[in-house]
């Protein structure tokens, strides 16, 4: 009897502990997507003082360098028997940290000079379903019909999104909505390409040798196309681009990190939903952005969209599990 209650008593705690485990894992993957969110809006207060993405996105990583660097050496320190990164995986996460953190953030911060920062996250936000693209693609995984019908929602929503401007001569707009749905693309082929490199070096060193190597190439594209007095901006660009860095950069993805590691993918993919409609709150308040009943209706159909395919993607994960149990 006492050795039962015990084991109903250990029973609880491990339970109360794994509840206490997602939850944390639910509040870090929240102020995450809220915090990257909060990255297009810093951009476009930016672009009020200067109008150089070059720049911005050398700041941007410059200022994040210092801390990724730390955590590497952290890291490194902490798990010193780790099996050492070899040629490899160093080409592959200099490749994927180009492609995922450089490329998709410089087509970003160049699109959002012509586009509302919450139409913007809205077509950046896209990228789940590319994902399931590229994956079909490339990968020969199936397409689900389930994933067809949230495709078809998706890129209905994207064209609401969009519709405000199918009766405007507009260029700018189309190029910076072109750039930013590039940037998406880029993203995906990051997530499509990194899976196989995370299982071999392990999420922290890979986020941080990635987030490195892209650092490095901001800065070496500042230095290469301008001149150092491009550096000469308001104090109140420099104080933008480190709440860039510090709120939109690091804090987020070691949050994120860390929210994968407790509560999956899939739940931080449908938790990230929470994103687009932080970036539109905050482009109303902070920057007098207002999106239209059509575009609202689109942005709408976008987040169902991407939340069907993030609990598609769940389903297998729980199977897994199951079986695992049995």
């Amino acid at each position: 009897m006492v050795e039962a209650a015990e084991n109903e008593r250990g029973g609880m705690s491990e339970r109360g502990s794994a509840a206490a485990s997602h939850l944390i894992g639910v509040a870090l993957a929240a102020v995450a997507a809220i915090a990257f969110s909060l990255r297009a809006i810093f951009v476009k207060l930016a672009y009020e003082d200067m109008s150089d993405p070059v720049t911005l996105l050398a700041l941007r990583m410059l200022f994040s360098l210092p801390f990724f660097v730390v955590a590497l050496a952290w890291h490194r320190g902490a798990a010193s028997a780790q099996q050492p990164i070899g040629p490899r995986d160093a080409l592959a996460l200099a490749a994927l940290g180009f492609v995922g953190y450089y490329l998709s953030s410089l087509l970003d911060m160049i699109g959002l000079q012509f586009v509302a920062a919450g139409v913007g996250r809205l077509l950046l936000f896209i990228y789940p379903t590319i994902v399931v693209i590229i994956s079909a693609l490339v990968l020969g995984k199936r397409i689900s019909r389930r994933e067809v019908v949230a495709l078809a929602i998706t890129y209905a929503g994207v064209a609401l999104v969009l519709s405000g401007q199918y009766d405007k001569a507009s260029p700018n707009f189309w190029l910076g909505a072109s750039l930013i749905m590039l940037s998406a693309v880029t993203f995906s082929v990051y997530l499509v390409g990194s899976g196989e490199v995370v299982s071999r070096v392990g999420s922290v060193r890979f986020t941080a040798y990635a987030t490195v190597a892209a650092s490095v190439l901001c800065i070496l594209q500042f230095l290469a196309l301008r001149p150092l007095s491009a550096l000469v901006l308001p104090l109140r660009v420099y104080e933008l681009a480190l709440a860039m860095a510090l709120i939109s950069t690091v804090m987020p993805l070691f949050m994120m990190a860390e929210a994968l590691r407790r509560i999956g993918a899939s739940r931080v993919a449908m938790i990230g939903a929470l994103g687009p409609a932080a970036t539109v709150i905050s482009g109303y308040i902070g920057l007098g952005e207002a999106m239209t009943w059509p575009q609202t209706a689109g942005g709408v159909l976008v987040v169902l969209g991407v939340l069907v395919v993030a609990a598609q993607a769940r389903k297998p994960d729980q199977k897994g599990r199951r079986s695992l149990r049995g």
